[in-house]
């Protein structure tokens, strides 16, 4: 009953649609795996095109192209292990489907298709492939491998099948994006997988990001009686060889040292890094820029983008008009400072007042207000795109997740720019974020240690500066009222009325769900942002622009 069998764990991060880079890590790994002596090399869920790939994959052309850098794998991996890799298959009849592909001997030895398509939160798949029956287990050596692609395990079904059809080791590739505390979620389904078979079983996920999404590895080994053999690290490429064993009562891991798991603040600020990193580096932006007002989410922004792209590729411009504080003017400079990043201050007083002299004569008569504002906002936003247009630096944009959902921000203003690294994160966790920050520093960090946002800048009364002595409190419900309103009627779908039983001044939230409501079409035009919910905007919460229901609630 004595047996060995070596597994290489690829955690990598493909990019969608650069099928010969991808195909290069798969070799790369392959390689790797082959001189440590394993028998067999696995990679990710649609590892070959990168993943989502939305409604790209409907393109017979791309999906002939992944499929042929498949095969071309199969003939330069043929001499060493087998091959596992996530990759589109059509058969002859023309249907689609979410394969995994194990190549062996210069030839595909076994093509595994998936039978459960998710389609909900961001997930169409039901649009775009072809749900296939439930496929059996394929030999590699001594071991017999079922493989469940992703959400084939969070069903007993496909496990279950596989365990009475003759599989010893299940291998689940995965897809699976990030939203906060989702690991928990994840083990505790793969729990039940063990359990119910018996047999050992290897959760292997990608990492990266993609547009909004972003996949966080923490790719792990369970053994029967759920003892955790392996754990890799969150947001980080990393090749693990784990070694199985055989035993009397069936294969199983043996046990590494396992990779701690940092804390769910750690891991949403690990999210926003990687999203905007990938986001620049995927696209081909080197350098970026926002405006730095002297305000907590701008702080932030320019933190991460430290973080992310390094000091040196993040440009701050400060763009003050009658109304900027010398205490915003100071704490920019101050952030800039810590961080080692370019500060440049661009006045908009003189383009203000040339936009209302042209407008005085339509004007003229009316009372100034939110127009006159929004005129400021916008100036601010024409000279950063201005800049990114000059210098090739992406602009990003600052707004956080409150602020976007009830509409405070100017669109074709401050909403400008083309990601939003806090789109998915409340206020009054950028304020908690910030804290975070200033206590605490890692090798994945780009920028400097210590205190790099002034507490000023975190404790004073957030303000838009659009007009003399202006409070964002002027305008809306304390946020931390406001946060917990958003919270309720977004995350929670709760109904007015059962928020107000739980305390909440009814007139308040009614204000807050008409604000969401009609707030719709900016968001249809804002930018992308990581998603570190279950509710982001985007994919997660789908809503029409034009809605007159309101809870009567």
């Amino acid at each position: 009953m004595s047996g060995r069998f070596r597994l290489t764990l690829a955690q990598l991060n493909p990019t969608v649609g650069a099928l010969s880079a991808n195909a290069a890590k798969a070799r790369e790994v392959w390689a790797e795996g082959k001189a440590a002596g394993a028998d067999m090399v696995a990679l990710t869920e649609m590892f070959v095109t990168g993943y989502q790939t939305q409604d790209l994959i409907m393109k017979p052309a791309f999906v002939a192209d992944a499929m042929a850098a498949i095969e071309a794998l199969a003939a330069d991996c043929a001499d060493g292990p087998a091959l596992g890799i996530g990759g589109p298959w059509r058969d002859a009849s023309g249907q689609l489907y979410n394969a995994y592909w194990v190549l062996k001997g210069g030839k595909v030895v076994a093509r595994v298709l998936k039978h459960h398509l998710p389609n909900d939160t961001v997930f169409d798949e039901e649009r775009v492939f072809v749900s296939a029956p439930v496929s059996g287990p394929y030999a590699i050596g001594p071991v017999r491998i079922g493989t469940p692609i992703c959400e084939d395990a969070w069903y007993d079904d496909v496990t279950e099948t596989l365990a009475e059809t003759g599989a010893e080791i299940l291998l689940v590739p995965n897809g699976s994006p990030y939203y906060r505390n989702k690991y928990d979620r994840r083990v505790n389904l793969m729990v039940s997988r063990v359990i119910e078979t018996r047999l050992p079983l290897i959760y292997l996920n990608m990492v990266g990001a993609q547009d909004d999404q972003v996949f966080d590895g923490a790719s792990f080994v369970l053994n029967p009686g759920a003892d955790l053999a392996v754990q890799m690290p969150p947001f980080a490429e990393c090749v693990t060889h784990v070694d199985f064993e055989r035993h009397e009562q069936g294969w199983r891991a043996v046990r590494t040292e396992l990779e701690p798991l940092p804390d769910e603040w750690e891991q949403d600020y690990h999210a926003m890094v990687v999203a905007l990193r990938d986001y620049c580096g995927k696209t081909g932006f080197g350098k970026v820029l926002l405006g730095l007002s002297g305000g907590v989410d701008s702080a932030l922004v320019a933190v991460i983008a430290a973080d992310a792209l390094g000091p040196e590729n993040v440009r701050c411009v400060m763009l003050p008009s009658e109304y900027t504080s010398v205490h915003s003017l100071e704490d920019a400079k101050a952030v800039a400072q810590a961080l080692g990043c370019r500060l440049d201050t661009v006045p908009i007083d003189g383009a203000r007042d040339a936009v209302e002299s042209a407008l005085a004569p339509l004007f003229e008569g009316t009372a100034s207000g939110i127009a006159e504002e929004n005129i400021q906002s916008r100036l601010r936003g024409l000279m950063l795109m201005a800049l990114s247009n000059k210098f090739g630096e992406m602009l990003l944009t600052t707004g956080n997740k409150s602020e976007v959902a009830v509409g405070y921000a100017t669109i074709y203003g401050d909403m400008a720019g083309g990601y939003n690294p806090l789109k998915d994160l409340y206020k009054m966790r950028v304020f908690q974020t910030c804290r975070w920050r200033n206590e605490t520093h890692r090798a994945w960090m780009k920028g400097p240690e210590g205190e790099v946002i002034p507490v000023r800048v975190i404790d004073k009364a957030p303000s838009a500066e659009l007009r003399a002595d202006q409070k964002d409190e002027d305008s809306l419900p304390p946020y931390a009222v406001l946060d917990a309103i958003l919270e309720r009627l977004i995350e929670g779908e709760q109904s007015v009325a059962e928020i107000v039983a739980a305390g909440f001044d009814k007139a308040t939230v009614k204000k807050v769900e008409h604000l969401i409501y009609i707030s719709e079409y900016k968001r249809f035009q804002s930018a992308p942002g990581p998603r570190l919910t279950q509710k982001a905007f985007w994919l997660d919460r789908r809503y029409p622009i034009v809605n007159r229901w309101r809870d009567q609630g």
